[in-house]
């Protein structure tokens, strides 16, 4: 006489899920394991350049020439011109978001091998791109760049914002508006070099329209900042 199947017991049942999902697991785990992991030249060179732009707009001109030098010295280990030319891009951004009127040599020096995208960007930050370029710049720039600098407060991202208001003051494109818009971006990010010069060219600006009062609000702010300088 067979016997009926029994069925497996509760405990069984439990022992055979945690079994499977403990295989779940090691596949899953597996898989990660399978992936390369980030070479360690390009989580320095990026964590080098992150803080090399964030002392930068800080005030800290040190720490930012360290941080760039290391971020460049890293991407050299590739040999690789035209990854080096970003790094150079990410400075120059930095400095156009802070009015710095320079011209952006390193990168000029190895435009040959930069991507088109980058040579667009190049020719962005100076103030000089085209109408046909404006499609290979990055989608904050588009944006900016298409809109006017009254869509200045569209750019979520306070460091594109900022670059974006410098390339509208360097092609004489600049208003009241957006030149608040840029000092309170800086502003809330803390970003002393920036926002010292924002605020300077605002001041200026009013003064020059006759709104004594708005330049002498402004001027504060100046005095303000001057205030915990050194402590």
């Amino acid at each position: 006489m067979k016997h009926p199947m029994k069925h497996p017991s509760s405990a069984v049942c439990h022992s055979l899920l945690r079994g499977a999902a403990v295989l779940v697991a090691c596949l899953a785990l597996w898989a990660c394991a399978a992936k390369p992991p980030t070479p360690e030249w390009q989580m320095n060179a990026h964590g080098a350049a992150r803080k090399a732009t964030e002392a930068y707009l800080s005030g800290d001109s040190r720490v930012a020439q360290l941080e760039w030098d290391r971020a460049r010295a890293e991407v050299a280990r590739t040999g690789r011109p035209d990854l080096l030319a970003r790094v150079e891009l990410m400075r120059c951004a930095a400095q156009v978001a802070s009015l710095v009127v320079e011209a952006c040599t390193g990168f000029e020096a190895l435009r040959t091998d930069a991507t088109p995208e980058d040579q667009a960007y190049a020719d962005y930050l100076a103030g000089r791109l085209d109408s046909a370029g404006a499609s290979r710049l990055p989608e904050p720039q588009r944006s900016a760049w298409s809109g006017g600098p009254a869509s200045l407060e569209s750019v979520a991202d306070p460091l594109s914002r900022l670059v974006a208001a410098g390339v509208w003051v360097k092609t004489g494109r600049d208003t009241a508006p957006m030149l608040a818009v840029a000092a309170d971006a800086a502003s809330a990010q803390g970003w002393r070099r920036p926002l010292l010069a924002w605020l300077t060219l605002s001041a200026q600006r009013a003064e020059q329209r006759g709104e004594v009062e708005v330049g002498a609000m402004i001027r504060r702010r100046l005095a303000a900042m001057e205030q915990g300088k050194g402590r």
